[in-house]
């Protein structure tokens, strides 16, 4: 098979969807692997990292996507890579679909075989491919929050620590997954009083276990949160639903029971996001403020940390992209019902429910040659 590695050209984003590990991994198996020229430059690859283990460079992304069977990347196209994109060509990313009716409609136009990293889901439904993404997403939630408290970024002016005498932030999370518990779990280590949410029992007791005693579990329900808000100077918005656009958990009426300079992170943002007051921003231009409530709502935050996010990421992704190359995506998805999960989009069909539900699009279920 043909792989392109296409460099990324949404705002700020760094990562790139195959290391030289990857690639040699590919080389080795018989199979021809194109990068464009700087795609792994921000992530700490050279080119000539690249070539020394068999990979060939493209300068131009119009090439890349020009020659490849497969499309690896991080992040889901945008629009100028649209037209870019052949019919039956499989692309492997993150895509979001929820939460960009143009984005969907465009890859049903491609004809395009679209793969989601975020809908990968196994028997257990865990999400091996959103994983690593939500490990460091979550661990910068915190890390961002703490410093947009900062007076001059415009919070209020609180070290999340705080300090002998004087009392540390309070920082509210909503939601107990992956995010989650990074999250949590930085802002305790910081020294802040952390308070978590969801709405499993289960999810909860092991929340209690596993992490400090700086943290306190709540069942997740409007009544909670709003009893919270008013003390409350840090919220991570980190509720997913697989595939699905994400509830809006704090309303903008709910703004003003928090004090002014308080910070809202909305990690969930590329499925919508959690705060009825979030849009995408960027890492060029990440904050705006609403009734004086700072939002941090960046869609790609762990393309801030390219070599770290790069690295996790490609740990998960390569024995997917191996077995597509390998088998072709209809042998690979068949043996492999969690990959299946994967396919959101083929050939101008929704396979993927949630998907179809939320713009109100026709379902046809994914079905696969013997």
């Amino acid at each position: 098979m043909i792989i392109g590695v296409p460099k990324e050209i949404k705002n700020n984003e760094n990562r790139v969807g195959m290391t030289p590990a990857g690639v040699a991994e590919l080389v080795k198996r018989g199979h021809t692997v194109y990068v464009q020229a700087t795609a792994g430059c921000n992530s700490g690859f050279a080119d000539d990292d690249y070539t020394a283990v068999g990979a060939q460079i493209l300068p131009s992304i119009e090439e890349v996507y020009a020659v490849a069977d497969m499309i690896v990347k991080v992040k889901e196209p945008i629009a100028p890579e649209y037209k870019l994109i052949k019919k039956g060509q499989v692309v492997f990313t993150y895509f979001h679909f929820a939460a960009d009716r143009e984005l969907t409609e465009a890859m049903i136009e491609s004809g395009a075989i679209c793969i989601a990293y975020e809908t990968v889901e196994k028997e257990d439904h865990s999400l091996p491919l959103l994983t690593p993404m939500s490990e460091v997403a979550g661990r910068m939630a915190t890390q961002v929050g703490a410093r947009l408290l900062e007076k001059p970024q415009g919070g209020k002016g609180k070290l999340i620590g705080g300090v002998p005498g004087v009392q540390p932030a309070r920082v509210l999370v909503l939601g107990g997954g992956t995010v989650g518990t990074q999250a949590a779990l930085i802002a305790a280590g910081m020294g802040a009083e952390v308070v978590i949410t969801d709405i499993s029992l289960p999810r909860l007791r092991h929340l209690s276990e596993v992490l400090p005693k700086n943290v306190k579990t709540l069942y997740s329900s409007d009544h909670n949160i709003r009893t919270e808000l008013p003390t409350t100077d840090l919220v991570i918005g980190s509720v997913l639903i697989p595939g699905d656009k994400t509830p809006h958990l704090i309303t903008q009426d709910m703004l003003k029971l928090m004090q002014p300079g308080s910070v809202l992170v909305d990690v969930a943002i590329d499925q919508g996001g959690c705060f009825e007051t979030s849009h995408p921003t960027t890492h060029s231009d990440p904050t705006y403020v609403v009734d004086g409530i700072v939002h941090y709502a960046v869609a790609n935050i762990p393309g801030a940390v390219p070599f770290t996010s790069t690295l996790a990421l490609t740990n998960a992704t390569l024995p997917y992209t191996l077995a597509l190359a390998n088998k072709g995506w209809e042998q690979a998805c068949k043996d492999d019902p969690a990959l299946a999960l994967g396919v959101n989009i083929v050939k101008g069909k929704v396979t993927y429910k949630a998907v179809a539900d939320v713009f109100g699009l026709k379902y046809k279920k994914l079905g696969l040659k013997s």
